[in-house]
């Protein structure tokens, strides 16, 4: 038994190996054919390396936490449940497939980090390959990379991942280096045509007010492809799309299919 584990290992059939004395005794008693025993090895041992996928895909992912959409109070306030349906209908990941992205803007307790982590998740059981990250954070880590010449390897970190979410921009506005280094990091997204989402306590129409370069958030510029130049403030795709409340800056979900967000 043992060396027909390690020829399994040799293999690479892991999860075979591991669970070769279950699968024998199932083999026993349910007196399986020789065909119908190897058709539930290789189930089993796609179902492990799919675990083992998820898990390599969390691993890397940062988000440090399994969040679902069913621990996600939808009944907290108005703009929850306003929300809700866009959010429901997003969970199918197509926007990922489509090289969209995805803003999530409102006040502190809104609940924007917390779906930001859900959508990772889901991705991640999709097995798409995930990086959260602070907008800070991401920009910090770019500003030393500069300095000891590793820039473009850092920025592939970042510019890699099928989706890349980015939490808490606009809390600190940022100088003309971190906001040429946002916009490349975005922009070289775009052309990948892989997913961004962005949390942010920010309404788009002040975004000017935390990038250095305000150019980077007029509605009005748009490459030759028609699509939406770097952050769309002025005239965003609205589907779909909460509005906001008169008084106050509720959970706002914007979904955009532009050059960045």
């Amino acid at each position: 038994m043992n060396t027909l584990k390690q020829k399994l290992c040799q293999l690479k059939l892991a999860t075979t190996a591991q669970e070769l004395e279950d699968l024998f005794q199932q083999a026993s008693s349910r007196n399986l054919s020789a065909a119908e025993l190897l058709d539930l090895l290789c189930d089993r041992e796609l179902a492990g390396r799919l675990r083992h996928t998820i898990e390599r895909r969390f691993r890397s992912s940062r988000l440090g936490s399994q969040p679902t959409i069913d621990q996600f109070n939808f009944n907290h306030d108005k703009s929850r449940q306003k929300a809700k349906n866009a959010l429901l209908r997003l969970l199918d990941l197509e926007f990922i497939g489509q090289g969209a992205n995805l803003v999530l803007i409102g006040n502190p307790g809104t609940g924007k980090t917390f779906l930001a982590k859900i959508f990772g998740w889901r991705a991640c059981q999709a097995r798409h390959q995930v990086l959260f990250t602070t907008a800070m954070d991401m920009l910090n880590q770019l500003l030393a990379a500069q300095v000891d010449h590793s820039l473009i390897r850092k920025l592939k970190t970042y510019t890699e991942p099928d989706i890349l979410i980015a939490d808490e921009l606009g809390y600190l506005s940022l100088d003309q280096q971190s906001s040429n280094f946002l916009f490349q990091v975005i922009s070289t997204r775009y052309s990948q045509k892989h997913s961004t989402i962005l949390t942010t306590n920010t309404a788009f129409s002040d975004w000017g007010k935390i990038l250095y370069n305000t150019t980077h958030c007029h509605g009005d510029r748009r490459p030759a492809r028609r699509k939406f130049s770097w952050f769309p403030a002025c005239r965003p795709q609205r589907p779909p799309h909460v509005e906001k409340g008169p008084s106050s800056r509720p959970l706002l979900i914007q979904a955009t299919s532009g050059a960045a967000l």
